[in-house]
């Protein structure tokens, strides 16, 4: 049983009034409630087109650093086998010194007096 209170009925079993006020009310809440779905669908469907861009990059980027990896590899392979042939070289360059000067003592301190006068007079 409804009955009649200014304008707005009020619902005998729920007690509540379902004037003009509730009517807007719903239709103020149908209204948010219809926009942010129209907006999450906008989200989700921006997010599915922009997932495969987003795919494409990230797989570029990841072929950029294997590149880049690959290249630094290549030149630390090349500069390790630099070092080694370098410190074959300055072994061999020591061990030559140390036979000649063995075998010619005293023309070693005679180049070595030299090349030390030669350096004196260079820097002073």
């Amino acid at each position: 049983m409804e009955s009649a209170s200014y304008g707005n009925t009020v619902n005998s079993t729920t007690g509540l009034s379902t004037g003009s006020g509730e009517g807007a009310i719903n239709k103020a809440s149908s209204t948010a409630h219809s926009a942010i779905d129209s907006f999450a669908n906008a989200a989700d469907d921006a997010a599915r087109r922009t997932k495969p861009k987003i795919d494409k990059v990230a797989a570029m980027a990841h072929d950029v650093v294997d590149k880049a990896a690959g290249a630094a590899a290549d030149t630390a392979d090349k500069l390790a086998a630099r070092t080694e042939s370098l410190d074959a070289a300055q072994r061999k360059l020591v061990s030559d010194t140390c036979s000649y000067v063995s075998a010619n003592p005293l023309k070693s301190v005679g180049l070595a007096v030299l090349a030390g006068f030669v350096l004196a007079r260079i820097v002073l």
